[in-house]
């Protein structure tokens, strides 16, 4: 029997809705590490530290290559299994994000000794049940007591060396499709504020538990130059990444965006998660709007959302655009067409 009377939510971090570590600090600490990693040592080593995209790649022969990757962070829900599977659709959706397919994972787990161990099997059942559902098998893992829970997993993929979809791949005149609705971070905090209605949050959480395989399988079918699931650092950071030293820039249509269920109600009571402001306050640098719009926190605290286990945003190729979108409609996945790339010195626009 599940202790159905512990709010998950309540013994997570104040910090946001995944504690996610900022990202003008994490490229401080993190990208000068590939200096220790020569491109010219590891041949092999198709997508390592020198790029900041979703995954490392590593070619095993003409056909192979594996996919890596982790993710973890505390709850966002309340529900234990609910949890479980967020937080694995999360961490494997870096695999899709790359166009792969899950091999195997660990599973990571921080647990408090005060709560029922069932709590903490629910937890694991859900991310086991969603690692099946993504065509992958659960081989182990590791779990330590910290007073915060957390949950996550290490992921193993394949992928065809040449069909890797990076996320800096973007073409001028690709249009832009992004295959969930922004929000949940909203919805989340709401929740952990005890004032979201049920309803927000169960759509919330049936969105944050699907799986971006299909999406993932559908754009190996078309002309997919690049692409990057949104998460922690919000549409606009995501966004940003996929454009960052090149010479075009991202457009977004501000009215082409699609929201979660709930999203307007919260926004204008200007309840957002912490990481939106850490989100701005790094990433406006590179994003182009209107000055009344950037100093709108009701809009921006939404375009700055963190997102949990969020869509794939696709640069795909105009002439394949159409067909793509109505693949994944054909799909039940709520696809739209939020965009495109346009010649530009590396920036992202919002377009009202």
């Amino acid at each position: 029997m599940v202790d159905t009377t512990v709010k998950l939510t309540a013994l997570a971090s104040a910090a946001g809705c995944a504690a996610k570590l900022g990202a003008g600090d994490l490229s401080e600490m993190v990208f000068p590490l590939g200096n220790l990693f020569s491109p010219e040592d590891y041949p092999n080593l198709l997508i390592g530290l020198g790029e900041p995209d979703d995954a490392g790649v590593m070619r095993l022969n003409d056909d192979q290559a594996l996919i890596m990757t982790t993710d973890f962070f505390p709850p966002v829900v309340d529900d234990p299994y609910w949890f479980g599977a967020i937080a694995a659709a999360n961490a494997m959706s870096d695999v899709y994000a790359m166009g792969g397919e899950v091999l195997m994972a660990l599973n990571l787990a921080a647990f408090p000794p005060s709560l029922d161990p069932s709590v903490l099997r629910e937890i694991l059942r859900g991310g086991a049940e969603k690692v099946r559902e993504g065509g992958g098998v659960l081989v182990g893992g590791h779990t330590i007591m910290d007073d915060e829970p957390k949950y996550g997993l290490a992921v193993i993929g394949t992928v065809h060396p040449d069909k890797i979809i990076p996320k800096a791949g973007a073409h001028v005149g690709d249009k832009l499709i992004l295959t969930k609705p922004l929000g949940v971070g909203i919805i989340n905090t709401a929740l952990k504020r005890g004032i979201a209605d049920d309803q927000h949050v169960q759509n919330a959480m049936q969105i944050m538990a699907t799986l971006n395989r299909s999406a993932a399988q559908a754009a190996q079918k078309f002309q997919v130059n690049g692409m990057s699931d949104i998460t922690g650092y919000s549409l606009l950071g995501h966004g940003w990444e996929m454009v960052r030293d090149t010479d075009h820039n991202l457009q977004l249509y501000y009215d082409q965006l699609h929201w979660v269920d709930g999203v307007d109600h919260y926004a204008e009571q200007a309840i957002f998660p912490g990481g939106t402001g850490r989100n701005r306050a790094y990433y406006k640098q590179y994003v182009d709007m209107p000055e009344d719009r950037a100093n709108d926190e009701k809009i921006t605290g939404r375009l700055y959302d963190p997102q949990t286990s969020g869509g794939l945003l696709m640069a795909v190729n105009a002439d394949d655009a159409d067909d793509l979108l109505h693949e994944l409609q054909n799909q039940t996945i709520d696809a739209r067409i939020v965009g495109d790339v346009a010649s530009g010195t590396g920036r992202v626009n919002v377009i009202f």
